[in-house]
C-alpha cells in the first residue's frame, strides 16, 4: 500500500509577483476559453491565440507566421490547417500562386470578438469586487514591471511568443 502525501497549501500572498501574475493570467484565458466553447467556438485551444494575433492585422503567408511564431513552416501550416477545418482560418488571395495566404474568417472575427467581451466582462468584475482605483493601480504597476523587464515592446508588437 502506498501513502499519499499532501503537499502544504500555497499561500497567495507568500507567492513572488511573477508566479502571482501568471496565475492569474492562466486563470484569465482559462475563463475566457470556457465562455468561448459556451458560445459555440468549439476546438479553440489558448495556443490559437498566438495565430490569431498575427492575422488581426490581415492576411499572412505560412511562411510569415512561421517566422512570426518562430516555429517551422510545417508547424504553422499544421496550425493553420487545424483552424481552417475549425472554420476560423480561411485562404486568401496571393499574387503569388506558390505562396499561400491565410486570413481570419467570419468566424474567426468573431471569435475574437467574443474574446474581447468576455475579457471586458471580467474587467468589470474586477472592477466591482476591487475598486475601480485599484484595478488601475494594478494594471499600472504590472505595466511598468514589464517595462523593467524589458518585455513590453513584445506586447505592443504583438510578438509574444508561445510558450514552448
Amino acid at each position: 500500500m502506498t501513502r499519499r502525501t499532501e503537499a502544504a497549501a500555497v499561500r497567495l500572498d507568500t507567492l513572488d509577483l511573477g508566479h502571482l501574475a501568471l496565475f492569474v493570467g492562466m486563470r484569465v484565458n482559462d475563463l475566457v476559453l470556457e465562455e468561448l466553447h459556451a458560445a459555440g467556438f468549439t476546438g479553440l485551444r489558448q495556443a490559437h491565440g498566438y495565430v490569431f494575433q498575427h492575422l488581426l492585422g490581415g492576411a499572412r503567408s505560412i511562411g510569415e507566421l512561421a517566422g512570426l511564431l518562430e516555429v517551422t513552416q510545417q508547424a504553422a501550416s499544421k496550425t493553420v490547417a487545424e483552424l481552417e477545418k475549425l472554420g476560423y482560418v480561411e485562404e486568401a488571395g496571393s499574387d503569388d500562386a506558390r505562396v499561400r495566404r491565410v486570413r481570419l474568417s467570419v468566424r474567426g472575427q468573431a471569435s475574437v470578438e467574443r474574446s474581447r467581451s468576455a475579457r471586458a466582462e471580467l474587467e468589470k468584475r474586477f472592477e466591482s469586487l476591487q475598486g475601480r482605483r485599484a484595478l488601475e493601480d494594478t494594471r499600472k504597476l504590472l505595466g511598468e514591471v514589464l517595462e523593467s523587464l524589458g518585455g513590453a515592446e513584445a506586447v505592443r508588437t504583438r510578438r509574444i511568443r508561445s510558450p514552448r
